[in-house]
């Protein structure tokens, strides 16, 4: 069984340690405790479900998941914003988000979807907008963790490019008319 990765709530979603500090909840009778533990082999479960990981070996999805950070988000937190250069990837562990563009719902993304995957390779604007819907457990990838880890891995490199290039055949697949 793997390590557990703990967050806190007051009873009404994830509590983050800046609001702790910002004394957000100070004053309140809100009493802290562990939400469910996240396992590290979820973590790594839900990493090995990510089509950019897809042709990574067991070693390394789990480098990838120790370069990862827990972190619970509340209802309502703001993943990524449509027209904002993303910095960071976001693996849903636990909830749910919605999708939107140009202010529209399009989709929603649960427990082993990802967020802004892209934007570890090529930090252009995202596509989209996502909203947690319920509290959330998120694994974030940070873009210099992960390019870091391309430099000492290249078979890693190799295996994102792999996926990359299927990625790209499959639309223009889509595409042709």
């Amino acid at each position: 069984m793997g390590a557990a990765l703990n967050s806190w709530t007051n009873g009404e979603g994830p509590v983050l340690p800046n609001q702790i500090a910002a004394g957000e909840i100070a004053g309140t009778n809100a009493r802290l405790k562990p939400m469910r533990p996240v396992r590290a082999d979820v973590v790594h479960r839900h990493f090995s479900s990510v089509p950019l990981f897809s042709e990574c070996s067991k070693r390394e999805l789990r480098l990838l998941t120790k370069i990862g950070i827990v972190e619970p988000r509340a209802t309502g937190a703001t993943l990524v914003t449509e027209g904002q250069t993303g910095a960071n990837a976001f693996v849903i562990l636990q909830g749910k988000c919605r999708v939107n563009r140009k202010g529209r719902r399009v989709g929603q993304i649960e427990a082993g979807g990802v967020v802004g995957e892209l934007s570890l390779l090529n930090p252009a604007p995202c596509n989209a907008t996502v909203v947690a819907e319920t509290p959330l457990e998120v694994a974030i990838l940070r873009r210099r963790d992960f390019l870091q880890l391309m430099e000492h891995s290249p078979s890693i490199s190799f295996k994102l490019l792999k996926s990359l290039a299927a990625r790209v055949q499959e639309l223009d697949a889509r595409t042709i008319v």
